[in-house]
């Protein structure tokens, strides 16, 4: 998990970055820079349950990531969430009225928001795999890529892999819960009117993941980033970071 503090003292903006499924808090390091010339606050990028450091639950829900989430907010921190994919939908379990958690908006970066039986039956048969192991680091880094969607945007090699993966007796294994993927389908119209802060919901134009189209039937703003993909937080840092100018 990252945590760092930049910027005023008093109450200032928490910026809260939530990563997507099978990847780790450590995929917003090359952030770190661009956050201290431009975010005025603290910023925080936690594992979610499961992956990384944290710790598994007993059955995954988008409630229960965000619930332990919000065991490293405090009760007076103005809380901003970007969330990457499920990341996203976290985000907005956590701005939920009934959570009473300190959100003042959320932008979720591609959120899938459809899913059909044979993705939904695909994850299900995910979770239920066991723990896969590998001879040597560099077999274990390229299937996390692949597993975190990271494969082409990141070399086997790069620190933030590492805490991606776990080294045991010699061989090695992912960080992740695979029981994780079978946290299912959010009803992202329900998790949206069930808050009252705002909400963006933003995707790369090449994103294979979700469409404009989708976004646009929640009613909320929608915003469209040219020439990235589902990853649009590794690809190009600065373009996403701007959607978070009106809440500095």
């Amino acid at each position: 998990m990252v945590d760092e503090s930049v910027g005023h003292v008093g109450r200032r903006p928490v910026l809260l970055l939530l990563h997507g499924m099978g990847t780790t808090g450590d995929v917003w390091l090359p952030w770190a820079p661009l956050l201290e010339q431009h975010w005025p606050g603290r910023w925080l990028a936690p594992d979610l349950a499961g992956h990384g450091w944290a710790a598994p639950l007993p059955s995954y829900s988008f409630e229960g990531f965000a619930r332990q989430i919000t065991q490293g907010l405090a009760s007076d921190d103005r809380v901003v969430v970007l969330g990457h994919s499920l990341g996203g939908v976290v985000g907005l379990a956590l701005a939920a009225r009934a959570a009473g958690t300190p959100v003042d908006a959320v932008v979720g970066l591609g959120i899938k928001a459809l899913w059909s039986p044979a993705e939904l039956t695909r994850a299900a048969e995910l979770a239920a795999r066991p723990v896969s192991w590998f001879a040597n680091r560099t077999e274990a880094a390229r299937r996390y890529l692949r597993v975190a969607g990271l494969a082409g945007l990141l070399p086997p090699d790069h620190p933030v892999v590492d805490a991606g993966l776990r080294q045991v007796d010699g061989r090695w294994r992912l960080a992740m819960d695979p029981s994780a993927f079978a946290v299912g389908e959010p009803d992202l119209a329900a998790l949206l009117a069930a808050t009252d802060v705002p909400v963006v919901l933003a995707r790369g134009e090449h994103d294979p993941m979700v469409t404009d189209a989708q976004l646009k039937e929640y009613g909320v703003p929608v915003a469209t980033l040219p020439g990235l993909g589902h990853n649009a937080h590794v690809e190009d840092p600065a373009a996403v970071l701007a959607l978070l100018n009106p809440y500095r």
